[in-house]
């Protein structure tokens, strides 16, 4: 999105990424990338092409970033309906009609998209859900229209966060930032910036996770407390017991968990809603503590009507779990569960089952496990670093 160089700083080492930069050489960048301190340089003096190939986009859905970044930096982009995790439908409609808000022209064949911001200017954009790259599509493309945007119902997550802070640092002029509303006054250019890449509140709660079902003990620096209340607040309705140490959190389970009830002693829940609640990619983990604590619990998730059909993939090690139906299970625990062979369908249920891993008794092998390196890095090394016992594979 602008001329000049910029660096980031924390980057991680994952598939996904490694993706990103592809597409980025291919549309005309320079790209230098340090793996060791995890800092990528990026110059884009020119875009040389607009068009993202098939094969890249379907590869991770964070390409669909592209169409805001390239709708407001070279005023046109084409690119397919992107790829990712099978967690049901997944459609991007909504999308493409913030764009059109903003009077860019959008043509679709099959599931290709052909973008004209030619015309794109600021306006009000009221977005019908609140989706993080959504959001954030609408955020890239309206900080270089002409004229003001106002974004109202737009996802607040720390990531749009960040990437509004990262954008104001490079001139953009973007307020209302942690809001579900958003006013942008377009400007002409960006300039360059040396940005770092907040802590990833997803990885925070993996090892949390992973602390409360081995019944194990684990202090995680630079977490970043404020991005976890809410999630904290549900882990302990499962009994995992977690304490704030400045910036760092510092997590351990009772010797014997108890999910909370009501006060009126009926079953309590868990629901994945929009930030600030709890977030929809660390119900899974929420679900194997369950499995490893005293009692029963409701997880609700409301967005996607594929993402629970891998808990049978914990029945199969012994989980005791009722299907509702695709939306909602009932959890009961505590199980004992069995290393099986396992199927990793998304990065974060497949990261679920690895922590199911490591509290079953016996040899686990999670099949398709380069799924979780798309979200993770270094994932065997840091477990490793705690005591586990993790081999990886090449098949």
């Amino acid at each position: 999105m602008t001329r000049e160089k910029v660096v980031l700083r924390n980057v991680p080492n994952i598939s996904d990424v490694a993706i990103q930069l592809k597409i980025l050489k291919k549309l005309g960048a320079s790209v230098k990338r340090n793996l060791q301190d995890g800092t990528v340089e990026i110059e884009a003096t020119e875009i040389t092409s607009h068009k993202l190939s098939k094969d890249d986009v379907m590869k991770t859905r964070g390409s669909i970033l592209f169409l805001g970044a390239l709708s407001g930096r070279v005023k046109q982009v084409e690119l397919w309906s992107p790829g990712g995790c099978n967690l049901g439908k997944r459609p991007v409609d909504s999308y493409l009609i913030a764009l059109e808000s903003l009077h860019a022209e959008i043509e679709v064949e099959d599931t290709c998209f052909k973008v004209d911001a030619s015309q794109m200017r600021g306006d009000r954009v009221w977005l019908s859900e609140k989706a993080v790259t959504g959001t954030e599509n609408v955020i890239m493309a309206a900080v270089l229209a002409d004229g003001s945007t106002e974004i109202i119902n737009a996802a607040s997550e720390p990531h749009v966060q960040d990437l509004c802070n990262f954008l104001n640092s490079m001139g953009a002029k973007i307020s209302g930032i942690g809001s579900d509303r958003l006013y942008i006054e377009g400007v002409a250019e960006l300039h360059g910036t040396d940005h770092t890449i907040m802590t990833d509140f997803m990885e925070v709660g993996t090892f949390i996770a992973a602390a409360a079902v081995t019944k194990g003990e684990i202090r995680i620096e630079n977490a970043i407390p404020e991005h976890m209340t809410q999630i904290l607040s549900e882990f302990a309705k499962l009994g995992v017991e977690t304490e704030v140490d400045g910036d760092a959190i510092i997590a351990r389970a009772a010797e014997d968990m108890e999910i909370r009830t009501y006060m009126d002693g009926t079953m309590n829940k868990i629901e994945c809603l929009p930030w600030p609640a709890f977030p929809a990619d660390l119900l899974q983990f929420a679900i194997v503590i369950a499995t490893q604590a005293k009692g029963k619990i409701l997880i609700h998730d409301k967005l996607y009507e594929g993402r629970l059909f891998y808990t049978q993939e914990l029945v199969k090690m012994g989980a005791d779990i009722f299907m509702a139906d695709p939306h909602r299970i009932v959890v009961s625990g505590p199980a004992q569960l069995k290393g099986k062979v396992l199927q990793s369908p998304d990065i974060r249920a497949g990261m679920s089952l690895l922590i199911a891993a490591l509290a079953a008794k016996g040899e686990s092998i999670i099949e398709r496990g380069e799924i979780i390196e798309r979200g993770y890095e270094n994932i065997q090394e840091k477990f490793r670093s705690l005591g586990a016992t993790i081999v990886r594979k090449e098949d």
